[in-house]
């Protein structure tokens, strides 16, 4: 029996009578395993008023140190329930246990890490050029603010938000993507059971009415969007008519470069998990692999040899190394573009179609693709897949590699495979992208900054500098002398 789930606002389940909802596809076995509610207009509005409410009466008015200690709490219960949750992501989005349950794990030491920062919010005192004028800045919660998370990981993306933003003071609405809601619903529980007071977190579900009744409402104050760029536009200019601030992280189209000094063991290692961990449904996916030429050949026959023998399965069994796409829509527009860049003339290595196999029960499964003779201007080098297909690329000299690595829209992720110390500093310097990882790949901390360039979007989370995403700047100005002022007077 499928599970039917409601609405969380104000700390309550809520529906309406005639509430509309729709199925949670399992995309292992492409059947209905939750109901998830469509949230109305008046839904989306009683969310932000009771967002708003307990901003006004409760949440503001709360010390950074009781903050911290619902954050630290809230971690606990997470962690408790790291194995069930893990569970019900990799039900909702195909991709494999043992990720999941990492993420989970992850996403509690973010609400550790931002707890920590919760009553550490300093202001300024500024010395002005004025006698008897004391001026000082407070930096304050921006107040009620939008989350708007993606399908392929619900529970870390939406930690990279509602950390933050907790421990600036803030009160939120979130909505999940509809492909994948159900942890979020879930986790929801986790918020009352913390004991955060009702209002301080909402959640709402849906498609793209219930994301537009957010964005035009006229009463939030911030909104922090992860998806694509075509939407991520859509939504800055939804939110840009009522002059709120967004944050994006958005897609990539992220260069691997191997240069042939590095340790190669490393480095294939490091392109295969760039890849297809998490069947490519990643931001940061190394999808271009930058190989240089003297060693091009030897890497790519290495890295389909090893493709051929990732296993695919049963995204729960913890021996399965690569899961399903995450849901229909995605895993037709994977094969569409594989289509597309064997039309365009790039050889197809290994892979290129849907798997099938007694193990693969009716899921969305693609094989581990790999393309060569890439060329940087094809489109399967400039769009981005999502999924589990790599181009291999290559290259002649360092400064060919730069400009083949920034000769794309987006600027998110990059990687850097070389033992030579100068030019790894050269590259980190050279490449525009938010991340440059030097002989690793795919590597996260919840201390290190994390946000894109270009279409790769902007602001950034993680890190101590999210914290300004979710906080605004006030001066206050305070004249202490008992002089007699001329009230005409301009004073400076």
């Amino acid at each position: 029996m499928a599970t039917t789930y409601d609405l969380f606002i104000n700390n309550e389940r809520v529906r309406t009578g005639n509430q509309e909802y729709f199925p949670a596809v399992n995309p292992y076995t492409r059947e209905e395993w939750a109901s998830v509610p469509q949230a109305s207009a008046a839904q989306v509005a009683d969310a932000i008023a009771a967002a708003r409410h307990a901003y006004d009466t409760v949440w503001s008015k709360t010390s950074g140190y009781d903050r911290a200690k619902l954050l630290h709490r809230l971690a606990d219960i997470l962690d408790a329930n790291a194995e069930r949750m893990a569970i019900m992501e990799t039900t909702d989005n195909g991709k494999v246990i043992r990720e999941t349950y990492s993420q989970m794990g992850f996403a509690a030491r973010a609400y550790r890490f931002f707890a920590g920062c919760a009553d550490k919010i300093f202001g300024d005192t500024i010395p002005l050029d004025q006698r008897n004028v004391f001026d000082f800045t407070r930096r304050e919660p921006v107040g009620v603010a939008v989350l708007i998370t993606a399908w392929n990981s619900p529970m870390g993306l939406l930690s990279n938000k509602l950390a933050p933003a907790l421990a600036a003071g803030n009160c939120v609405v979130i909505k999940p993507s509809e492909h994948a809601s159900v942890t979020t619903l879930e986790f929801a529980n986790f918020i009352k059971e913390a004991g955060f007071p009702p209002g301080v977190v909402n959640v709402v579900t849906g498609d793209y009415r219930a994301g537009q009744a957010l964005l035009t409402s006229g009463r939030v104050d911030r909104v922090s969007f992860t998806g694509s760029p075509a939407v991520g536009r859509q939504i800055a200019a939804d939110a840009g008519k009522a002059l709120v601030p967004v944050t994006l992280e958005l897609g990539g189209k992220s260069p691997n470069i191997i240069f042939d000094d590095a340790d190669l063991d490393r480095a294939v290692v490091g392109a295969l998990a760039g890849i297809f961990a998490a069947t490519g449904q990643t931001c940061i996916a190394g999808s271009r692999l930058l190989v240089q030429r003297g060693v091009s050949k030897h890497v790519s026959e290495r890295l389909v040899e090893r493709a051929r023998k990732i296993k695919l399965g049963n995204p729960l069994d913890k021996s399965t190394e690569m899961g399903t796409a995450a849901n229909e829509p995605q895993f037709k527009r994977i094969l569409g573009s594989i289509d597309n860049a064997v039309k365009e003339g790039a050889t197809l290595a290994c892979g290129g179609k849907a798997a099938t196999g007694e193990n693969l029960a009716n899921g969305f499964f693609i094989e581990p693709t790999i393309f060569t003779d890439v060329r940087n201007s094809m489109t399967l080098a400039q769009e981005e897949v999502f999924g589990p297909v790599l181009s291999i690329i290559p290259f002649d000299t360092e400064e060919e590699a730069i400009s083949i690595a920034n000769d794309t829209k987006y600027g998110l992720a990059s990687g850097v495979w070389t033992t030579n110390l100068s030019r790894a500093l050269r590259m980190s310097r050279a490449i525009h992208a938010g991340t440059v990882w030097v002989n690793t790949y795919r590597a996260a901390s919840v201390m290190a900054p994390f946000g894109g360039f270009k279409d790769s979007g902007y602001g950034k989370e993680r890190g101590v500098i999210a914290m300004e995403e979710f906080l605004q700047t006030k001066n206050v100005m305070i004249d202490f002398s008992d002089e007699e002022r001329d009230p005409f007077a301009i004073k400076v």
